[in-house]
């Protein structure tokens, strides 16, 4: 029996639908056929239906498989009718490209076809003049024509008389003082400025520079639980620490503990504040740095003379600050004065001085 395979067993009846589904599935695939041919001519094939890719793929997948289909050839089918869908599709998109490509040309060519010639700001001024001048203008200029051409028999007269023309044209033309262009870019304009703020940066840095380099004079007070008053001179820009090496070479003729201190084993505390050693003095002084019981930027020792009270103004009196070991200040930080002193913090602020308490 045509269409049956070795081994069937059936009724007549199953036979006839067996042919039957065979002729419908041939059938589909003239169809199929037949619209692979449109798209391929110029049309979107299945895709000219309206319908999602999905949905369409789906129907088509389902004419193709009506009846028996072995597995392979479900996979297979299903397949060629993805791949023939995304192809159509990715046609339809590239034609759409081309057309929308196309259609934007097209418009770019006609703004620019209707496109008004720019107009200078001058311009109504210079209509004005060329009106005023009238016919003496157009006089003038067939005389120096006729001059030309009189003084023109050889090629270099002719030349005369170009150069001429164009002269008198171009002579129309300049810019108007009146309109202010400060706002426009100016290469010039913008090279100066950019070189005014590079010296000027330079300028800075050298008066930074001059003013680390300053002497600077502290008195300071090395602190084993009674005070040994010192001065010193050191730079505004050397830091804490360099400040802590001079101090201990200064020191170590007179006391054995400091000459085997290491500069990190020594704290420096101002106005009851534990100075790190990577801060500067350059650093306390321009932010202008206050402490608990006193400013940070003065480093002498001063008291505050003035005969009267006011709250308004602040006290002006500076502290020498100490100099101790940092086992001494592990020893005894719960014991005055060492249990008023805290890490020095930038960002937190001191409203008024105290020498008491917390």
């Amino acid at each position: 029996m045509a269409g049956m395979g070795d081994g069937y067993v059936g009724t007549a009846a199953d036979g006839a639908r067996i042919r039957r589904l065979e002729k419908q599935r041939e059938e589909e695939q003239a169809k199929m056929e037949e619209l692979r041919k449109k798209s391929s001519q110029g049309l979107q094939g299945l895709l000219q239906f309206g319908t999602a890719t999905s949905e369409t793929l789906e129907t088509a997948f389902k004419k193709q498989t009506v009846g028996l289909v072995t597995r392979e050839q479900f996979v297979e089918k299903r397949a060629t009718l993805r791949s023939k869908m995304e192809e159509e599709e990715r046609e339809a998109k590239q034609r759409q490209a081309e057309d929308e490509e196309e259609k934007q040309m097209e418009k770019r060519r006609r703004r620019r076809a209707v496109a008004p010639t720019a107009k200078l700001s001058f311009l109504d001024e210079l209509e004005e003049e060329e009106e005023g001048e009238g016919e003496d203008g157009e006089d003038g200029e067939k005389g120096r024509e006729q001059e030309a051409r009189e003084n023109g028999s050889s090629k270099h007269g002719r030349e005369a008389a170009g150069a001429a023309r164009k002269k008198a044209k171009m002579s129309k033309f300049g810019k108007d003082p009146s309109v202010e262009t400060s706002f426009l870019p100016d290469r010039d304009r913008e090279a100066q400025e950019t070189a005014e703020r590079e010296r000027l940066a330079k300028q800075w840095m050298a008066e930074q520079e001059r003013i680390k380099n300053e002497p600077l004079e502290i008195t300071y007070s090395y602190w084993d639980g009674a005070g040994h008053r010192r001065v010193i001179k050191v730079r505004k820009g050397d830091s804490i620490a360099d400040f802590l090496r001079a101090v201990q070479q200064q020191l170590a003729p007179d006391f054995r503990e400091v000459r085997s201190a290491s500069v990190e084993g020594l704290v420096y505390v101002k106005e009851d504040l534990i100075i790190p050693h990577q801060y500067t003095f350059y650093e306390l002084i321009i932010n202008k740095a206050r402490g608990k019981s006193g400013p940070l930027f003065h480093f002498d020792v001063h008291d505050d003379i003035r005969t009267t009270g006011d709250a308004t103004i602040e006290k002006d009196e500076s502290h020498a600050g100490k100099v101790v070991e940092r086992h001494w200040y592990d020893k005894n930080k719960h014991i005055f004065p060492a249990s008023r002193w805290e890490i020095y913090d930038p960002a937190k602020k001191w409203d008024r001085y105290t020498i008491h308490g917390n």
